[in-house]
């Protein structure tokens, strides 16, 4: 029987650069072992990891797939949930140092399988292109701050028109149908922190569904771009870790650090999933009930008449400054790929297959 596969991103591309949620995927007080995968590109990480993964989960471990947000198709992680262990790409821009190596933490350094003479042939090249790439991203972070400063004029407008007072009471409702029955513990509940979606070279990608399978309710909040459901997210989440349980909190891209655009508690088979225009959620592969939450109701659109054409405007402007942010990634994805090339020919896959088949014996027997 197969295992249950749920796919995130650990890390995304925002505004303000690349922003990492690494120290989540799994801590060191809850992990078995972790092994930290050092390498350059083109020498098989990915390939590594997604390869154990896809074996664990056939023999029924339950998987979570950590997804690189400048190539969704790859692989910056994974996490077998019931052995606690977890193996994560731990180099640039996501450095993963071993904190307690030996005890939890494990380095293996993919490096030991290729041709060093040969590489360095190809180091002209090879630094040429890091520094192109450190450019094309640059400029890909450029476009996706005057996005972000277009979405705040959107939020900004939206919070003129919003009923302050309707959304605490969705949120005191739905935390009454959900929590008041529960008592409060002696022991506060563990935050995760994730992106449910990602700024990619293919575009905004996310993989929601997967998360709440098994998930008795899910309130599917659907609003226009710019009305948050952050406030209602926010104190649901308060509630239930002062009520021990443990939530995972999906945060915006475009907002990283604040607002929360997916939250899961595990423990009560409860959901929220946000539904727009970046990440449109597929109903019919939700299990469950679906409690839909409509915020466009909370806003007073007479209030925000006079603005409106800043709105859409601005709605406009975010939507091309996103698309040429994403031509950036497609472009520094094409470069890092021919990076790529100058490794490939120099690595011993067949060594390194073995190494894979070795950790994963010892992943088993764990």
């Amino acid at each position: 029987m197969s295992g249950i596969a749920r796919h995130m991103f650990p890390g995304d591309n925002t505004p303000g650069g690349f922003f990492s949620y690494y120290q989540y995927i799994l801590s060191q007080q809850e992990a078995e072992k972790i092994y930290c995968l050092k390498g350059g590109p083109g020498v098989g990480k990915s390939t590594f990891i997604r390869k154990i993964g896809e074996e664990m989960l056939a023999e029924g471990h339950d998987v979570d797939f950590m997804h690189c947000s400048s190539d969704s198709n790859s692989l910056d992680g994974i996490v077998l949930r019931d052995k606690k262990i977890a193996l994560v790409d731990a180099t640039s821009p996501h450095v993963v140092d071993p904190i307690n190596p030996g005890a939890v933490d494990t380095i293996v350094h993919l490096g030991e399988y290729w041709d060093e003479a040969g590489i360095r042939r190809n180091r002209d090249a090879i630094v040429g292109k890091n520094a192109e790439l450190k450019t094309i991203f640059a400029r890909s972070y450029n476009y996706f701050g005057a996005a972000g400063k277009m979405y705040d004029n959107l939020t900004a407008i939206y919070e003129m028109g919003l009923k302050k007072e309707e959304m605490y009471k969705l949120a005191a409702n739905i935390i009454n149908q959900e929590l008041t029955h529960k008592e409060l513990s002696a022991e506060i509940g563990k935050m995760k922190k994730y992106f449910g979606s990602g700024i990619t070279p293919a575009g905004f990608v996310h993989f929601l569904e997967t998360l709440v399978q098994g998930y008795k309710k899910i309130y599917l909040i659907k609003a226009p771009v710019g009305v948050s459901g952050t406030k209602i997210l926010s104190l649901f989440a308060e509630s239930a870790l002062y009520r021990g349980f443990d939530v995972e909190a999906y945060y915006c891209p475009l907002k990283p650090e604040e607002k929360i655009e997916h939250l899961l508690v595990p423990e009560l088979g409860v959901a929220f999933l946000t539904h727009n225009r970046f990440h449109i959620v597929d109903e019919s592969k939700l299990t469950g009930e679906i409690v839909p939450v409509d915020l466009s109701r909370l806003v007073d659109s007479g209030r925000i008449d006079k603005q409106r054409h800043i709105a859409e405007d601005s709605y406009m402007k975010m939507e091309e400054l996103f698309k040429k942010g994403i031509d950036c990634l497609k472009e520094a994805k094409a470069e890092h790929d021919h990076l790529e090339e100058n490794y490939i020919p120099n690595m011993d896959f067949a060594k390194i297959e073995n190494l894979r088949k070795e950790i994963a014996a010892a992943i088993r027997r764990a």
